[in-house]
C-alpha cells in the first residue's frame, strides 16, 4: 500500500508540473501580410481645433481602437483554425502558445481546439471550424488514418492546411508539413542504449501505434538496438500519457522485473515508467523518452534518476517554422512539402547545456 501511495504522489506532482510547463512565447519575425485594394473614399478627419479632449481609454477600448484602425487600413486579416492531437501535452501546450503569439502580432486570430486524443471528436471540432470561415488550418491529427473525413471535408471548403509535428496517413492533403524528425529521436535512444549496455537483456517498450511520430520514433529505436542482444518482452499502447503509462509499466514490471531498459514514446509515457519503477523498487533499469521536456530534464540533472536520456525536439521550432509556412503560402510564395526539424540525444551528461526551466 506504501509504494502505491508514493507512487499516486508522485504521479500527482508530475501531473502538475507538466501541465504547469509551457514555453514563453515568441518573437520570431514573419513576412507581413499582403495589402488588399484600400477604399475607395474615406471621411475626411475632424479638424484638431474641433475635436472634444477625450478621457484616456482603458486597456480593451485601446485594443479594439487599434483593430478597427487595422481594419480600416485595408490591410488582409486572416483567421486560422488550429488543431493537435492532445491540448494538455506540454510540448503541445508550447507549441500552441508560440503559435498564438506569432499571429496576434500580426493581428490574425487563431482558433484553438483540443480533442484529447478522440480523433471523433477531432473530426467534429475539425467541421466545426470550417463554418468560422477559416483561411488556413494547423493540422496535428490523433489519428493518422483516422484524420481523413476531416481532411477531406477541409479539402472540399477549400482550405489549406499545414501538417505540424505529426504525419496524416496521406500528405497530399497539405500544403507542407514541418514537424521531428521523429525516426532519428528513437534511433539516438537507442545507440545510446546499445553502448551502455552492450550485453543485451530484455526489455519494456510502451508505444502508440495510432501516433505516427510515436511510431516513427519506436521504428528507430528498435532498429537502432537491432542485433545487439536485446530482447522485448513488453510493449503495449500508452497512449502517450503519464498515468496510463504508469499502469502499463505496473503491471509489466510485476512480470519483468529485471529488464533492463524501457523505451517511452514522448516523456509522458517515460515519465509515468519511471514512478511504477521506482513504486517497484527497481534500481537498474535505464528508461528513455521522447521530447526533451523541462521535467525530463530535471530527472536527469538531478543525478539519482532511472531516466537515462530523451530524444530532444524543439516544440518552439516546429511552431515557428509552421506559422511561417501558413504566411507564406498565404502570400502566394512557393513552400516545400516537407520541413524537418533537427532532434539529438539529451543525457546527465550534457543537460545543463540546455536547462531545466524550459524547452529547447
Amino acid at each position: 500500500m506504501m509504494k502505491k501511495f508514493l507512487a499516486a504522489a508522485l504521479v500527482a506532482s508530475m501531473s502538475i508540473s507538466l501541465v504547469a510547463c509551457g514555453g514563453a512565447a515568441g518573437s520570431a519575425p514573419a513576412a507581413d501580410a499582403p495589402a488588399a485594394d484600400a477604399p475607395a473614399a474615406a471621411e475626411e478627419a475632424p479638424k484638431a481645433e474641433e475635436a472634444a479632449p477625450a478621457e484616456e481609454a482603458p486597456a480593451a477600448d485601446a485594443a479594439d481602437a487599434a483593430a478597427d484602425t487595422a481594419a480600416d487600413s485595408g490591410a488582409k486579416h486572416y483567421k486560422f483554425g488550429y488543431t493537435c492531437m492532445d491540448g494538455t501535452n506540454p510540448f503541445f501546450v508550447t507549441i500552441q502558445d508560440e503559435m498564438k503569439s506569432l499571429i496576434e502580432a500580426k493581428g490574425d486570430e487563431l482558433v484553438i481546439t483540443d480533442p484529447g486524443n478522440d480523433v471523433t471528436k477531432q473530426i467534429s471540432q475539425v467541421e466545426d471550424m470550417l463554418t468560422q470561415n477559416l483561411d488556413g488550418l494547423f493540422m496535428n491529427p490523433a489519428d493518422a488514418e483516422g484524420i481523413l473525413p476531416a481532411l477531406d471535408a477541409a479539402k472540399a471548403a477549400g482550405v489549406p492546411m499545414v501538417g505540424f509535428d505529426t504525419e496524416v496517413a496521406d500528405l497530399s492533403y497539405l500544403v507542407s508539413y514541418t514537424g521531428s524528425d521523429n525516426y532519428n529521436a528513437g534511433k539516438v535512444c537507442g545507440e545510446d542504449l546499445v553502448k551502455k549496455c552492450p550485453d543485451g537483456g530484455d526489455i519494456l517498450v510502451l508505444d502508440s501505434p495510432t501516433m505516427q511520430s510515436v511510431t516513427d520514433r519506436t521504428n528507430g529505436f528498435l532498429e537502432a538496438i537491432e542485433g545487439h542482444g536485446f530482447n522485448v518482452v513488453g510493449q503495449q499502447d500508452a497512449k502517450g500519457n503519464l498515468e496510463v503509462a504508469m499502469g502499463i509499466a505496473e503491471d509489466l514490471l510485476q512480470a519483468h522485473p529485471d529488464v533492463v531498459a524501457i523505451f517511452g514514446g514522448n516523456d509522458p509515457t517515460a515519465l509515468g515508467c519511471l514512478a511504477a519503477a521506482n513504486a517497484a523498487g527497481i534500481k537498474n533499469c535505464k528508461i528513455y523518452g521522447v521530447d526533451g521536456s523541462p521535467d525530463i530534464k530535471a530527472e536527469l540533472a538531478s543525478g539519482d534518476s532511472l531516466i537515462e536520456g530523451t530524444g530532444a525536439q524543439s516544440p518552439k521550432s516546429i511552431a515557428d517554422k509552421a506559422v511561417e509556412i501558413m504566411y507564406d503560402y498565404m502570400e502566394g510564395k512557393t513552400v516545400d512539402d516537407r520541413y524537418p526539424v533537427e532532434t539529438f540525444l539529451i543525457t546527465a551528461d550534457n543537460v545543463a547545456d540546455y536547462g531545466t526551466d524550459g524547452w529547447q
